[in-house]
């Protein structure tokens, strides 16, 4: 039984919330608009998750990490949470001036300027993979999105930047997958997970070695010699922001592509309105990435370690609890957007101002440029080359997963433009 789904009485289910449930990957919305309006704070007592799911109360928390501390984390995954999760989640886990040392370390060699120095690798990339994806179409009269090209192409530009060689980018990219899986009826990281996690530290400890003896031009060599103050990152400090960029600038990308093209096809007037000005994609393109962003996002949950009793809108929480916060929720909360249900490329920039897709504060997302970058580069070439396509929602499947939300298969049929 889902959720939502009504008992054979008639009368809607209790509220339980259960993140590792597939019927609530399918559609959690549902589930979340019943938070906000009967429990905004519940207490989930199979995980003993405290979740928070209106967007004033979300914002709170996240602007918060002095009461509502990063140090164990933010996945709800028992065997991820743990005082030492900053190894393998870098600043994500950390707060104060320990957050602060990293992430001005770090930002020494991501910097604003080495991501729109992308540009032209992404667009060249995003040639190569569309190319291929239309050939499938012509082929077989349809092409998976997320195989072809939006599963190949964020791990690609992040592979890019870091220096992995091209022999190499399969198997990273099939190790990231694996972390992120959740299997049925387990509700933690599953063996195949804790394996990729180990295979991945190992190739990652591997390329700092030899960046410390040989540096190059990529981000990890930038990393390596990054400084601030005559502080340096330490090799375990590399390899977590690395792995980081991986699993989280990889995974949530790719899904962000996936629900663009998802969300937009099943509304064929916005559809149609996008892809009526090739020559000038980016007025629609922009505002199609932000809504997307909104109204689905990759990212749907956070955990957070509270760290004295508390009280977030009248209901206290204790001490040591797990408290989670929705994202997802938080982004259709009728409370701040318009018919928050509806997606609207249209939707007021003050509305879209709001999302709390990429977080908040002083854990505001680093990559959160990165993502809007590639977005609009794939999906500007993708007006410039296709005058319609249709997504096959009947047979799209869903990645299972506690922290992103998307696609591993997304079947389109695509029509190109003729000159």
């Amino acid at each position: 039984m889902s959720p939502m789904s009504p008992t054979t009485t008639g009368v809607a289910d209790a509220l339980r919330f259960d993140p590792y449930d597939y019927d609530f990957h399918e559609d959690p919305y549902p589930l979340y608009r019943r938070l906000r309006e009967e429990e905004p704070v519940h207490h989930a007592p199979a995980d003993d998750l405290w979740v928070i799911a209106r967007h004033a109360d979300v914002f709170a928390v996240l602007r918060d990490d002095v009461t509502f501390s990063n140090r164990m984390g933010v996945s709800l995954d028992a065997s991820a949470w743990s005082p030492e999760a900053h190894r393998v989640m870098s600043f994500l886990a950390l707060d104060g001036a320990e957050q602060t040392r990293i992430r001005k370390l770090v930002s020494a060699a991501f910097t604003p300027r080495r991501v729109r120095e992308l540009t032209p690798q992404i667009q060249a990339l995003t040639d190569t993979y569309l190319a291929a994806t239309l050939a499938a179409n012509d082929r077989d009269g349809e092409a998976d999105w997320i195989a072809e090209f939006a599963g190949k192409l964020p791990m690609d530009v992040i592979s890019e930047m870091m220096g992995v060689p091209e022999a190499d980018r399969d198997e990273v990219r099939r190790l990231a997958d694996l972390l992120v899986h959740r299997e049925a009826g387990v509700r933690d990281v599953p063996p195949a997970g804790m394996e990729a996690a180990v295979a991945l530290f190992t190739y990652l400890s591997e390329m700092v070695s030899r960046r410390r003896r040989t540096a190059g031009d990529d981000l990890t060599s930038a990393l390596v010699r990054a400084e601030v103050d005559g502080d340096h990152l330490k090799d375990h400090e590399v390899i977590a922001f690395l792995l980081l960029m991986i699993v989280a600038g990889n995974e949530t990308t790719t899904k962000l592509l996936g629900n663009a093209l998802f969300h937009l096809s099943a509304s064929p007037e916005q559809r149609a309105q996008v892809l009526a000005a090739p020559e000038a994609p980016s007025t629609l393109v922009v505002p199609w990435i932000e809504e997307t962003l909104r109204h689905d996002t990759s990212s749907q949950m956070l955990a957070r370690y509270v760290v004295t009793d508390t009280e977030v809108a009248g209901v206290a929480i204790p001490a040591g609890a797990k408290a989670l916060v929705l994202l997802g929720s938080a982004n259709r909360d009728e409370r701040v957007f318009t018919d928050p249900t509806v997606f609207d490329i249209h939707r007021p920039k003050a509305e879209l101002s709001e999302i709390l897709s990429f977080g908040t504060g002083r854990h505001f997302c680093l990559g959160a440029n990165l993502a809007r970058l590639e977005a609009r580069v794939v999906l500007e070439e993708l007006v410039r080359r296709v005058g319609h396509f249709e997504v096959h929602a009947d047979r799209a499947v869903r990645v299972h997963s506690t922290s992103v939300r998307g696609f591993a298969s997304l079947p389109v049929t695509f029509t190109e433009r003729t000159a």
